[in-house]
Order: C-alpha cells, then sequence, then structure tokens
C-alpha cells in the first residue's frame, strides 16, 4: 500500500446506519440524564425478607412442637397406664396365687390379700371371680355391686380395657382366665381399679407440657425474630452504605461486611465504577466535541463578522471539519452506549462477507479472499463491528494494489479473537503507523477521504476492551492491520 489513509466507512454502510447511529448517539451522550416517568416509579417488592423468614421459622417451629408434644404425651400417657396397669396386675397375680378350690367346689383364699382397699367399701379398687355355675365372688369393697365382665377367654395372659359400668368412677380393668386344679371349671379372675387418680396425673402433665411448650415456642420465636433481625444486619448496612453514595458523594461500598454479601458488594461496587467510567466518557467526549467545534465555529463567526469574499469557501471548509468531528464522536458515543447494554455478540465472518460484498460494488476490480473460522463471534454490536470492518477493507481496496486477504479467528483458542487484513500494497513506513490513528491524519491527499477512519476503528475497538495494530503483511507485502477483540462468552 502506497500510502493508506483513515477513511469513512464505505457508502452503502453509512446510508444503512445513519438513522439508527443518531438515535443511539442521542441516547449515549446523557449517560446521566433523569429517567422517564416509567423509570422514576418505585419497582414493587414481593414482599419482606424478615417476613419470610418468620413465617417460614415459626411453621417449622409449630409443626415440631406440635409432633413433639403429640409424641411425648403419648409416651408419658402409655408409662403412666403401663405403671396402674402393673399394679392392678400384681393384685391380680396375689389373688390368683391365693386362691383354692373347697370341698364343696367354691372358691376360698388360703390367706388374706395385702391392700386393704379390698376391703373398704368404694374404696376405688375391687376384684371379683366368676366360674360357670356359680355365682360371682366379689370383693368387700364392692359391697352391693357386681363387675360386668368382657366375656372373653384370656388364659395366656392377662386382658386391659376400660370400663364406664359405674358413672361416677371410670374403672380400669384386667383379667384372666384360669382352671385352678382341683376344678373342672374355669375361672375368670377380675381386678378393677378407679381410674380418676390415672386421668388426673394424665391431666397435670399435659398441663405441664402445654405450658412447657408454649414457653418453649415462645422463647424459640424471639430467637429466631432476634436470629433474622441479627441475619439481616449486613443488608441494613448496604442500605445506609448506599444512600452515603448517594448523599455523601463516596464512591464505594468500603464497610467489612460477611462473606455471604461480599460478592454482592463487590458487583455492586464494580457497577458504580462502570458509572463513574460512563460519566467521565460522556464528560470527555462533550469536552471534546465542544472543543472541536468551537474553532470551526469561530472561524465562521469571525469570517461572516468581516464579510469575507470567500465566505462560502470558509463555510464548506469548515462544515466539513465539523461533520468530521461529529462523526466521530457519534461513532465513539454509538459504541460506549452498546458496550453499556451488554450481551452484545456478532459473527465476525458473517460481518466480514456482508462488507465485503459492499466494497465490491465500490471497487469492483479488487480481489477479496478469506479465510479462517465461520463459528467466530466477538462480544460487539454488529452494527459497530461492520463499520470498523468497512474502514478497514475499503482502505485496504483503496490503496492497495488490487487484492484484500481478510483472516478471521487467526489464532484459535485465544482470549482475543484476532482479525487479520491484508493487502498487497506498498505498505507504510513505522514513522507514519502511528500517525494514521490521529484524528484528521491522512498520508494520501490525493484520494477523497475525511483522516477519521482509522481513529474511528481505535476508539471503538478500544472501549470494547479491544486493540489494533499496523504491521506488514509476510504473504502480500502490503500493511496488514491487526484488530483483537474480545470473544464472545
Amino acid at each position: 500500500m502506497a500510502s493508506a489513509t483513515a477513511s469513512t466507512t464505505p457508502t452503502t454502510l453509512r446510508a444503512a446506519n445513519d438513522a439508527p447511529a443518531a438515535v443511539t448517539a442521542s441516547s449515549a451522550d446523557l449517560p446521566l440524564a433523569a429517567p422517564d416517568s416509567e423509570g422514576d416509579k418505585v419497582p414493587q417488592h414481593t414482599g419482606s425478607l424478615a417476613r419470610r423468614m418468620m413465617v417460614i421459622a415459626a411453621g417449622w417451629i409449630s409443626i415440631l412442637l406440635l409432633l413433639g408434644g403429640v409424641a411425648l404425651d403419648r409416651t408419658l400417657n402409655d408409662l403412666l397406664t403401663r405403671e396402674f396397669d402393673d399394679r392392678l396386675q400384681y393384685s391380680l397375680i396375689a389373688l390368683i396365687s391365693s386362691a383354692e378350690i373347697a370341698p364343696e367346689g367354691e372358691i376360698w383364699f388360703n390367706r388374706a390379700l395385702g391392700d386393704q382397699r379390698f376391703l373398704e367399701p368404694n374404696s376405688g379398687l375391687y376384684w371379683q371371680i366368676n366360674g360357670e355355675g356359680h355365682e360371682p365372688t366379689p370383693s368387700r369393697s364392692l359391697w352391693d355391686r357386681t363387675l360386668e365382665v368382657s366375656g372373653k377367654v384370656s388364659r395366656d395372659a392377662p386382658i386391659y380395657y376400660n370400663s364406664r359400668q359405674f358413672p361416677d368412677e371410670p374403672l380400669r380393668v384386667v383379667e384372666q382366665t384360669i382352671r385352678i386344679p382341683g376344678s373342672d371349671n374355669d375361672w375368670q379372675f377380675v381386678v378393677a381399679g378407679d381410674r380418676n387418680e390415672l386421668d388426673q396425673q394424665i391431666s397435670d402433665i399435659r398441663s405441664i407440657l402445654v405450658w412447657s411448650f408454649a414457653v418453649l415456642g415462645i422463647g424459640l420465636f424471639l430467637m429466631a425474630g432476634l436470629q433474622t433481625w441479627y441475619g439481616l444486619g449486613p443488608l441494613r448496612r448496604i442500605r445506609r452504605a448506599i444512600a452515603h453514595v448517594r448523599t455523601a458523594r463516596a464512591n464505594r461500598v468500603t464497610d467489612p461486611l460477611p462473606l455471604e454479601v461480599q460478592p454482592m458488594v463487590e458487583e455492586l461496587n464494580a457497577l458504580l465504577a462502570h458509572s463513574e467510567r460512563q460519566a467521565e466518557e460522556a464528560r470527555t467526549h462533550a469536552g471534546n466535541l465542544a472543543h472541536a467545534l468551537k474553532t470551526p465555529l469561530t472561524v465562521l463567526t469571525n469570517a461572516a463578522t468581516a464579510h469575507a469574499p470567500d465566505l462560502d469557501t470558509t463555510v464548506l471548509r469548515e462544515a466539513a471539519t465539523m461533520r468530521r468531528q461529529v462523526d466521530h464522536h457519534l461513532a465513539r458515543a454509538r459504541a460506549v452506549g452498546r458496550r453499556a447494554m451488554g450481551h452484545s455478540r456478532a459473527n465476525v465472518m458473517q460481518s466480514v462477507e456482508g462488507v465485503e460484498r459492499a466494497v465490491a460494488r465500490l471497487y469492483p476490480k479488487v480481489r477479496f479472499d478469506t479465510a479462517g473460522s465461520d463459528t467466530a463471534s466477538v462480544a460487539m454490536e454488529r452494527q459497530d463491528l461492520d463499520e470498523i470492518l468497512g474502514n478497514l477493507i475499503e482502505n485496504a481496496a483503496k490503496y492497495g494494489g488490487g487484492s484484500v486477504f481478510v483472516t478471521v479467528d487467526a489464532v484459535p483458542g485465544a482470549r482475543l479473537c484476532d482479525i487479520w487484513i491484508e493487502d498487497d500494497g506498498h505498505g507504510i513506513s513505522d514513522g507514519d503507523r502511528a500517525k494514521l490513528f490521529s484524528r484528521g491524519a491522512r498520508l494520501d491527499t490525493e484520494k477523497p477521504g475525511t483522516g477519521l477512519g482509522l481513529a474511528i476503528v481505535r476508539d471503538v475497538v478500544e472501549i470494547y476492551g479491544g486493540e489494533v495494530e499496523l504491521g506488514e503483511s509476510e504473504d502480500l507485502g502490503g500493511l496488514m492491520v491487526t484488530l483483537r477483540i474480545p470473544r464472545a462468552g
């Protein structure tokens, strides 16, 4: 390449992108503008996090206390009932062991029973012996009453059951059928005890359980509330820190916080840093544009005031200068705005082929060759990638010797996607390569161009985190431009 100039994007590409570019740039120029009425609306919350935690804790505590209380109640109930049954069984065994058959075939006892309550009327402890063909033999404590037994035959083991035979005295009954030696009959031995004592014990224990579990539940609820308040304390500290950032002009959240919320704070600080960078870029763009337009406007004002004879020429020249500056800053603004949107992705080969078709209409005699990966994608908006490639490929076609070679993903697997654009021109010396990245710099003034192409390319690529280099093509002998752009995730 004899001399390369930083050219504008091809006409066909520029025409397709003028309208959306203007809209994008206008929004990018005002990154700190006040939101509209929709943005001012406070987003609706999904409920209190503390309330959720308390509801969950209260639910589990209630379920566990209920299950634990029921299980403990049944266990203690069974223990008390078993102890009561053991006392009845002890009396039953004593009754059976002291019973014998008299010569007349009746039951009699070879020794008196040890519990005196069997002798006291309505004492709450009773026995009775039933035999087929014989009148029931009751204890003196029954007085003039008789026990109604179940009628079941239980020779192997005693059976236990509750009885409501006496309206004012619920009974717990144990009975067993025994055949006494010397008798051909089965004798049913029955011992019954008043359940009021047992029921009172069960009621007392249940009352203790209810109060104990109520106090335990209240304590657990208070502990859950304290845990929730203390556990959510870091979030309140983050809120205060964010308010401090907004009101006290602090630029970061620096308070030490627990490990669980530290990643969120790091992301918040990264967002603040990103916002600062964007605000600084916006101020820089505005200042640069104002400075770039100040001189042409001064020239126009002076020429108009002096009624210069070459006013029309001056207006056209300075208007062209201002247009170049506006195009440059609009390109940067578009890139900044699209980068801020995130999730950019563009297929490199598709963009290269589209640009080559457009440039081929302007330079039909130029030969375009492409090689590399068809699937390589970069983290850049397609429109910006088209503009970058359009500048570079058009320069290669304009200043080369008739051949342009584009290699996509020249170093597969690298962190950055390398794109090589080579031509067969005379190349550019090392000293002149650095000049091409200056705004308005042109090495060949005989061919049309604005001198902003490579400056725009460099700025847009750097905004996306990439880099651009100029070198010498080993295969074609001309200039080789190397683009390194971050790959799409």
